[in-house]
């Protein structure tokens, strides 16, 4: 699926939604009644969302600190969204790793009354009572990303397939490597007591079962941070003076794992590398070192919370599907960047 790039919100909406949105409208197209199509079409486009300003909507916006390139994304890609629309007011808060003062901060957009809040906690689950207490105050919440503990904590989850980000990076390596006998790969992975660290290597295990000419012969976990990825790469290296390929995990933690390839002058295998990061976009496009892709975890997600948001608050559906409230889930997909598309999705990479 291809990430939007496009500045207009309903475009992007569209190709966010992508081929749930056109078997949506197929479906439509194939039950539909000729004598009331116009009829149908017209409470439909009424009850859409779209870029026409409509009723004003405060939106409150918590998230944790942005202290990591995604996160920092995460932040910008609201407000960007949120300033596209004259209808949309945005309260969003510092952002805190500590959950009793991020609490605090969405306490305080309660006591507001902001019409709709988008929370991207710290902890999903040590967060979900208060996502309850805003549900039960009248305030629908988006959960952006890492899900609450229960359902009734939020209206709508929209986030990343941790799994399937796993899955595609050892499918891409998996046909790299498919010519060759008794290939290996190692992983350089994210906080292991994470729940979406151990999702994605899942993923990337279960995708080299496909691959029976490859062993993953050695794993190390790192922080998502740059002096992490430098120290656990440099031990991988130490550890395996052979291998065919990489993966790791996280961008940011990347340019650490990438100053240990450069010390260790190796450059006799393949680097997929994880989120999206516009660094990480450059090199590929460079072509010049060992990282040939990264398995995309959008932080257009947040944008998409904002337009989900407003919808909610307006009382309206996502355009390109037939419902007349907008999805209670939407997982977005983790295409693989390379050098074929890169400059596809160049304009989605953070810094």
């Amino acid at each position: 699926m291809r990430y939007p790039t496009s500045s207009s919100p309903t475009s992007r909406r569209n190709l966010l939604l992508g081929t749930a949105a056109a078997g949506a409208l197929f479906a439509a197209g194939c039950t539909s009644n000729e004598n009331n199509d116009s009829d149908e079409n017209s409470k439909q486009a009424a009850n859409t969302a779209n870029d026409k300003p409509g009723k004003a909507v405060t939106i409150g916006f918590a998230g944790p600190q942005a202290d990591h390139g995604w996160l920092n994304a995460i932040n910008q890609q609201a407000k960007r969204r949120a300033k596209e629309y004259k209808d949309v007011t945005l309260e969003i808060t510092e952002g805190s790793n500590d959950t009793a003062q991020q609490i605090g901060q969405i306490e305080t957009l309660i006591n507001k009354k902001v019409d709709v809040l988008v929370i991207l906690p710290a902890d999903g689950k040590a967060l979900t009572q208060v996502g309850l207490k805003a549900m039960r105050a009248g305030i629908p919440v988006v959960n952006l990303d890492r899900v609450f503990a229960s359902p009734q904590a939020y209206r709508c989850w929209i986030g990343g397939d941790n799994y399937g980000m796993g899955f595609n990076a050892g499918q891409y390596i998996g046909e790299q490597l498919k010519g060759k006998k008794n290939a290996k790969v190692i992983e350089l992975a994210g906080i292991d007591n994470l729940e979406l660290t151990r999702q994605r290597t899942e993923g990337f295990n279960d995708a080299l079962k496909n691959y029976p000419n490859i062993k993953k012969v050695g794993r190390q976990s790192a922080e998502f941070t740059v002096e992490s990825g430098q120290s656990k790469m440099a031990q991988l290296l130490q550890a395996h003076s052979d291998f065919d390929a990489l993966w790791n995990h996280d961008d940011d933690q990347g340019v650490g794992a990438e100053r240990a390839i450069k010390q260790a002058g190796r450059d006799d295998f393949l680097m997929v590398g994880g989120a999206g990061a516009k660094h990480a976009m450059d090199a590929i496009k460079a072509g010049n070192t060992v990282l040939k892709a990264t398995v995309l975890y959008p932080p257009t997600m947040a944008a998409s919370a904002i337009d989900l948001a407003r919808a909610l608050g307006q009382g309206k559906g996502v355009g390109g599907l037939a419902e007349l409230e907008i999805p209670a889930s939407l997982t977005l997909y983790s295409a693989v960047v390379t050098k074929d598309n890169v400059d596809e999705y160049l304009p989605t990479g953070f810094s």
